[in-house]
């Protein structure tokens, strides 16, 4: 199975994963401005009927698309929040006892409750176990006699690119690492 593409725009901004097929396509269109990576994958495709050679595509495990450079997205816009990747943030570490859990034992805790005004968002959420969040209930850490081990933050849209793609290239995670807050990121590859 061929890993995904990541896709950037004309100025070396991450944007998005796309597949192989949508890489070949703008390869085709010839809108890669550039490429970046240490991989390269070869797709074969139709034979001409005029020359009967057969024609092939290599693609680079980054690229960057041509016209993309007018979207405001990346910088601006906050990453989706979902327990999948906010238990990647955190290394399925609990963020109270410290112990570290399979998915199935994890669970979004708010920092500041959600019924006393707290947010359901990046920085106000951390990973908690079963046991920790239950013994929190619907109090702030302070109150319930517990003490945070890290800080929630908001991962930038390159952190959040890493979190999100389980098949992630040595070459496209030295890339996304390059553009990271500079915050220590629990990252570990599944």
């Amino acid at each position: 199975m061929t890993p995904l593409i990541l896709r950037l725009d004309t100025a070396g901004t991450p944007v998005t994963w796309i597949p192989w097929q949508d890489a070949v396509c703008l390869y085709s269109r010839d809108m890669i401005a550039w490429t970046a990576g240490d991989k390269e994958f070869s797709f074969r495709g139709g034979i001409c009927r005029r020359t009967g050679s057969r024609s092939v595509v290599n693609v680079n495990s980054i690229v960057a698309v041509k016209r993309s450079a007018l979207r405001k997205h990346s910088k601006r816009v906050i990453p989706p929040l979902t327990n999948r990747e906010l238990f990647l943030r955190d290394a399925h570490l609990c963020m109270y006892c410290g112990g570290q859990y399979d998915e199935s034992h994890l669970t979004r805790d708010h920092v500041m409750p959600m019924s006393r005004g707290g947010r359901d968002r990046w920085s106000n959420v951390v990973t908690s176990c079963r046991h920790c969040n239950t013994r929190k209930g619907n109090r702030s850490p302070e109150q319930a006699g517990m003490t945070l081990l890290a800080v929630p933050y908001v991962p930038n849209w390159a952190e959040y690119l890493a979190l999100s793609n389980r098949r992630i290239l040595a070459d496209q995670m030295e890339f996304l690492k390059s553009q990271f807050s500079g915050r220590p990121m629990p990252f570990h590859r599944q």
